[in-house]
């Protein structure tokens, strides 16, 4: 569904991939783009990547997204106009689509859209709900991450491994701080680089964002946008472990048949980054405490291994066979 805001008169997109097996679940996101059919373009990728990570996390919910197209320069005040429209849209389709964070938006901001939507994930902690995902996405990218060290250098250890992260923000930073507690060389990237100052303080190494993907490293860890793993990036990606919470990491599918072919292991990221959805629903849906719902996040790394194992002995992908899992759950 595409409408004009009446308040802020900005793009608003909702897209709901799959209900098959619940409700429509994703994000919520703010973010320029140069036009207005970009964020549609985004909206639905988004959507199908979530049908999948929630069929491959073995949760109740399809996939959805909605996404806000920004001028360049935004006001307070046209942001909320923005996030009330948003709500208005989301609660005339009577919960087929339940809202949460993504990027651009925040905790606080599902107080906004509660006034109008029937339901939101992640609301503060103080509103009774599980708050940032971030926290359990990192966690399940760090499981994502154990399961293919350990099939690419036979130890999930990263100790004496470089990591480059792209994008340092919210996730992309709790992955640095645990990789090099774990013993990582870390060096890391951000668009922003007022960050490179607070990276540098912690003792990690900088890149900038376009030279991160060549960046001699053992693991590269995509964290920001979409779209990074385009062909041309694959001729000059060094590290044979490629794993991140970045949404849409690859331009099309069949790269990743090409990173397979060049000998990168690449786990898809609607599996690595579904720690986030994992935790809230335990939390808010089941009611479970925060060590056992982490408990169940840390199940990533079991789905992950018995992907890298299936791709390997079936001769396929890692994404074919994730999307081979997903469809099977889906018509079930």
């Amino acid at each position: 569904m595409l409408r004009r805001g009446p308040r802020s008169g900005l793009p608003i997109t909702v897209a709901a991939h799959s209900r098959a097996l619940g409700p429509a679940i994703g994000g919520c996101r703010l973010r320029h783009y140069p036009d207005w059919r970009d964020g549609l373009t985004d909206a639905l990728r988004l959507a199908k990547a979530m049908t999948l990570k929630c069929a491959v996390a073995g949760v109740p919910f399809g996939g959805g997204k909605s996404v806000v197209g920004l001028p360049a320069t935004t006001s307070p005040e046209l942001r909320l106009a923005a996030l009330e429209d948003l709500g208005e849209l989301i609660g005339s389709l009577g919960g087929s689509y339940i809202p949460g964070p993504d990027v651009g938006t925040g905790p606080d901001d599902m107080l906004i859209l509660r006034r109008h939507a029937p339901q939101v994930f992640c609301l503060p902690a103080t509103h009774g709900g599980a708050g940032s995902s971030s926290g359990p996405t990192a966690v399940g990218v760090l499981a994502a991450l154990r399961a293919g060290a350990r099939h690419v250098f036979g130890s999930a250890s990263v100790a004496g491994r470089k990591v480059v992260i792209s994008g340092f923000g919210a996730v992309g930073s709790a992955l640095a701080e645990a990789l090099a507690a774990d013993g990582a060389a870390v060096t890391v990237s951000d668009v922003d680089d007022a960050k490179r100052a607070r990276a540098l303080d912690l003792g990690y190494g900088w890149v900038h964002p376009d030279d991160a993907p060549a960046e001699q490293a053992d693991i590269f860890v995509p964290a920001a946008v979409g779209g990074v793993l385009a062909p041309s990036v694959i001729s000059l990606l060094t590290a044979p472990l490629v794993v991140g919470p970045a949404n849409n990491q690859l331009t099309e599918d069949s790269v990743a048949h090409r990173l397979d072919s060049q000998g990168f292991t690449w786990i898809p990221d609607f599996v690595a980054s579904a720690g986030g959805i994992i935790y809230t629903l335990a939390r808010e849906i089941r009611g479970l405490s925060h060590e056992r719902a982490t408990a169940e996040v840390h199940g990533i790394e079991a789905t992950t291994d018995l992907l890298l194992t299936r791709a390997r002995a079936n001769g396929t992908t890692p994404l074919a066979e994730a999307i081979a899992l997903a469809d099977t759950r889906t018509k079930a």
